[in-house]
């Protein structure tokens, strides 16, 4: 805007100083440009700061610092290295890692040393659900009031309240995933199919290609927890027939067995019984990923890590992978259920509060992303507003993003809520294999869920 108003005045200084005379016209318009000069080089030094405001590269205070950081073995590390270290080169903050196991012994050290006052500066923890169950408001630093913090987009700010209303008490480490159909595009494109916007379309699909020898769905029960993520997936569809049902599955008023909508979350299962391929129930999730990229089989419900692995194993054809949503009834309403990363939180009792909120700081601009990318690929979109994408994300990834633009996602249910049920892979097993019908499955997962519930105090019925 500053730049069209001075192009006006130069202009109308222009036309005047012509009526006057040449002499007046060359001064006006040394006068004009110096002025002009000024305005521009005023204009990108504002422009360079929305930038730095956005996230993207700028001058990084360098204050030498050293912070601690309690990570878990689990966690690719690849990524969250390259940040550190680029962190350290930018800003001097250097961080020593502390490695715990993962699993419920990890979970546990993390209570013991929030308790014990021994936290590090830093920890590495769940999203969701779980976080309430680590005290976030007395423990972590509640960083919503940051100004930085405003790139964080809605779904992580779900997932990290703690239960607080309003509060943000964690980054996010990585990337999202989420619990999707991967189809395999060449199968597609030769046998004509388009992406399937309903259950039934995504079945008439699978007919489609049986009819043409080809595998149309491929099952992996070797490694029994894939199985569970058609019922996980779907939980997009759930929350469409009813979006308070996670509030009132906790509370114990709205149950999967009742719920038409959760019902079919298990029937699904059933209905790809017949799709699967032959060794469904000894496929492991390896021998899976290489189906599908070898085009052995059209489809596999998965969370969308796969990709990652099929890229660590195939390399560029990966690209061979495209991603959508479970599809559910309603053509219109096809979305995409997604899992947040774990975050990176600030111990509230740290004395060393403004070096972690100059790392939190780093950890969430562009150029950190841009490093984290660089040596480990995202297996989603980022959970940071206006970060896109980078040139070689996986294709699937970018298709997951259209959901994001278009605001077709939801968290799943674990990140909801902290009931869950400790033999769901099991019950969608016997659901798959024709062991169970989908109302008995929903009933037993209830069942299943009551026990967690009564452990945390809930009042089930």
């Amino acid at each position: 805007m500053k730049r069209k108003l001075m192009s006006l005045l130069l202009c109308a200084a222009m036309v005047g100083s012509t009526l006057a005379g040449a002499v007046t016209v060359f001064a006006e318009e040394e006068a004009a440009a110096e002025e002009t000069a000024e305005t521009e080089e005023a204009a990108d030094d504002a422009a360079a700061g929305e930038t730095a405001d956005e996230g993207g590269e700028k001058e990084w205070e360098y204050k030498e610092a050293e912070l601690t950081f309690l990570v878990d073995a689990d966690t690719p590390s690849a990524g969250y290295q390259a940040v550190l270290d680029l962190c350290e080169e930018k800003t001097g903050i250097h961080v020593e890692l502390e490695v715990r196991v993962g699993g419920g012994e990890g979970d546990n050290i993390v209570k013991t040393r929030l308790a014990s006052g021994d936290m590090a500066d830093l920890c590495l923890y769940n999203s969701g659900a779980k976080l309430g169950e680590m005290n976030p408001e007395e423990n972590f630093i509640d960083i919503s009031g940051e100004e930085w913090a405003s790139r964080l987009n809605d779904m992580w700010r779900q997932a990290t309240t703690g239960g607080v209303e309003g509060a943000i008490f964690g980054i996010p480490v990585a990337s999202t995933q989420s619990g999707a159909v991967l189809y395999n595009k060449e199968i597609y494109e030769e046998y004509g199919l388009e992406v399937p916007h309903t259950w039934d379309d995504l079945l008439a699909n699978c007919q489609t290609l049986q009819d043409a020898g080809v595998t149309p769905m491929i099952g992996s029960i070797g490694d029994s927890w894939t199985i569970q993520c058609t019922y996980l997936g779907d939980h997009y569809n759930v929350l469409a027939d009813n979006p308070n049902f996670a509030e009132e599955f906790e509370a114990g008023t709205a149950k999967y067995a009742t719920t038409e909508a959760g019902v079919e979350s298990f029937q699904k299962l059933a209905d790809l019984q017949p799709y699967f391929n032959e060794d469904y129930t000894a496929t492991t999730y390896a021998d899976a990923c290489d189906m599908l990229v070898n085009g052995d089989g059209a489809h596999y419900i998965i969370l969308a890590q796969a990709l990652s692995t099929i890229y660590d194993l195939y390399g560029e054809d990966v690209n061979k992978i495209g991603l959508f949503g479970v599809p559910g009834n309603d053509p219109e309403n096809h979305g995409l259920t997604v899992w947040t990363p774990s975050g990176i939180y600030g111990n509230a009792k740290s004395e060393k509060r403004d070096d972690i909120l100059r790392f939190m700081e780093f950890y969430t601009s562009d150029e950190a992303l841009d490093a984290f990318t660089e040596v480990q690929k995202p297996d989603g979109p980022y959970c940071i507003e206006g970060y896109e994408l980078p040139e070689d994300a996986y294709d699937a990834c970018r298709e997951a993003q259209v959901y994001f633009d278009e605001g077709k996602v939801s968290l799943a249910l674990e990140f909801q809520t902290s009931v869950k049920g400790t033999n769901c892979e099991y019950i969608c097993s016997e659901v798959a294999t024709g062991q169970t019908t989908a109302e008995e499955a929903a009933a037993a997962y209830d069942d299943d869920c009551k026990k967690q519930a009564t452990q945390l105090g809930l009042n089930w019925e």
